[in-house]
Parts: structure tokens; sequence; C-alpha cells
């Protein structure tokens, strides 16, 4: 039986109510609540679970508030993930947001469900609101499997999620290649290196700044990726344009393929396409356009995939827009 006990300030006014729930063969459980009410019903909650044998203990789940669970997050759980940078920071937009006051076992689909529709009216994309929603997923699943907190429901099992955006089929177009490539070679020479390479190779914006000239073997004509987005080694194939690039560039001393930061890349990439008045191209659509030419080249789904890294054919599909007129002359042997 629950015992419920008036706590009271040095005026002798009640402020609130502690509540003990005391059964055989479970530790005792205290918790103080405001009204008498919400302790009452607690007490008929944590009764009713240790009568049936489900009960488990909620007491750091509901002493831990989001915000301390993303610091614990930050330290144990992020340093070993990739892209450690992008996670932190959508680690802070939770810990700036009301609900990360909240303790965890307090959070429900509901209150999510409302940051959602915040998200969606301050403009932000679906895709964005997603990965914001599958970093706070994890934390509850982390707590639950590792942190000792197996008793905690996680809440954005409860909600509908933003629909997935579809997949980007953008590609060069007309003489926009010549374009940029002139562009970039105007700027910096070891820019349009870096988008000619993007071009033939596939490789993503990451995987081609992080190559080092002990991974490039310019007789076998292979770059050697021992760090890939999805943690696996791939060597990847070099058409003799993207050998010939490579064999042109100076060698540096710190044995880096490119003087270029990925920051300041990124930064020289978006004025190109500015100077050379090309619109809505992002350096990744350059992993797309490449993608879309191996197969237009006739290579299969599984030879591409050796290329380019992808796990999912699904996603691999997504990525494939091939143009009519080359489909005409597969279909035709020319």
């Amino acid at each position: 039986m629950a015992a419920i006990r008036p706590r009271k300030d040095r005026d002798g006014v009640v402020v609130g109510y502690q509540v003990q729930v005391q059964r055989k063969g479970y530790p005792a459980q205290t918790k103080t609540f405001r009204a008498k009410a919400d302790a009452q019903a607690w007490a008929t909650i944590v009764e009713s679970e240790m009568q049936r044998g489900v009960w488990r203990d909620r007491s750091e789940s509901e002493n831990t508030t989001l915000m301390e669970a993303f610091d614990r997050y930050a330290e144990e759980i992020i340093p070993s993930k990739k892209g450690a940078r992008q996670e932190l920071v959508r680690v802070r937009q939770w810990q700036g947001h009301p609900l990360s006051k909240q303790f965890l076992a307090a959070i429900r689909g509901k209150d999510v469900a409302v940051v959602i529709k915040e998200m969606e009216a301050d403009g932000k994309a679906s895709n964005t609101i997603r990965l914001r929603l599958a970093l706070l997923s994890h934390l509850f699943t982390v707590a639950r499997k590792e942190w000792g907190m197996e008793a905690l429901s996680n809440p954005v099992e409860l909600v509908r999620k933003p629909k997935a955006p579809q997949g980007r089929n953008r590609r060069l177009v007309d003489d926009e290649e010549t374009r940029l490539l002139d562009t970039c070679q105007a700027m910096n020479p070891e820019l349009a290196s870096i988008v000619g390479v993007a071009i033939e190779t596939a490789m993503r914006q990451g995987e081609i700044m992080g190559v080092t000239w002990n991974k490039v073997d310019l007789k076998r004509q292979t770059v050697t990726l021992e760090d890939t987005k999805n943690g696996e080694k791939r060597i990847v194939p070099l058409t003799t344009r993207a050998t010939q690039i490579l064999r042109d560039l100076p060698r540096n001393l710190d044995g880096k393929v490119w003087t270029y930061t990925p920051h300041g890349m990124r930064a020289s990439y978006i004025k190109a396409c500015k100077r050379a008045n090309i619109e809505g191209l992002t350096f990744h659509d350059l992993r797309h356009e490449a993608t879309s030419r191996l197969f237009e080249k006739g290579l299969g789904l599984m030879q591409v995939a050796a290329i380019t890294g992808h796990k999912n054919m699904q996603m691999l599909k997504r990525y494939t827009h091939l143009k009519p007129e080359d489909l005409v002359k597969l279909l035709n042997g020319g």
C-alpha cells in the first residue's frame, strides 16, 4: 500500500506530497508531487506494475533531463560517429529548446509532435527535421539499452515524421560542365581538378578531400579509400581523365593531394557556380552526375555500387537518371 505524506514549508503550508511504494521483492520507490492526485496516480501505476511483475526502475529517467542526457550523449556517443561535427550541432539545437528541461520519462509523443510543428512553421526542410528526430530517437534508444533506463519509452516512435524528400535529379545540362570547369580554372586550377575528379569518380566530397598520395596508385589507376561513409574500405577505379588530372598535380610535402580545406573548397565551389551563372548545382550533384554516367556507359547495378560505395540498391536507383538519347543508343547497339 502506498503511503502519501504532505510536504510543508517553514510556515506549515502544504507545498507538495511525497509518496512511497513498498512491496516485497522490490526496492522502495519514493517520489514527490505538487498535487496529491498526481501522487496517487503514480502510486497506482507503480503498484499495478509490481503486482503484474512488469515493473522497471524509472528513477534515473525520472531524474535525468533531456539536457543532461544530451550532455552524456555528446561525451560518450558522438565522438565515435561519422559526421560528429554536424551531430554536435543538432545536439545543441535540441538543448536550446524548452523541451530539454523536461525529464526523459516525462517526454511524450505529443511533446515531440509539437516540436515537429514548430520546425515546420519555421520553414525547416523535411530532411532537416528527420535528422533531428533521428538523433533524439537514438538518444532514447541508447538510454534504454546502455544507460540502464529499460522502462523508458521512445516518444519519437509515436509520432508521424515528415515525408522523406524525393531524391535530387539535378544533372549538368547544356554547357554547364564547360562553364563550371573554366570558371574554376580561372579562380584556382586546384578547384577545377577537384571538380573534375568528382565528375569522373563519383566519390563523395569528404572522400575526395581526404585523399592522400600514399593511397593513389596512378599506375593501376586506383584510389584507395580507407575511411568511407559506410565505414568500409573501397578501391575506386580512375578513368583516363581522372588519372591525368591527378598526374598533373604538384606533390605536397604533407602528403595531402589538396591544399584546400573542406570548408574552403566548399566556399570556392559555391562562388564558382555563381560566377558561371549556374543555379541549383550542389557539389553532391556532381556525384549524382558521375553515377548516372556510369550507368549510361552500360555498367550494371553491382558494378556501379562497387565504384560508388552504395549499399542500398534502392538509393542507388534514385541516383540514376539516364538520358533518353543514351538509352536509345544502348537499345540500338550504338
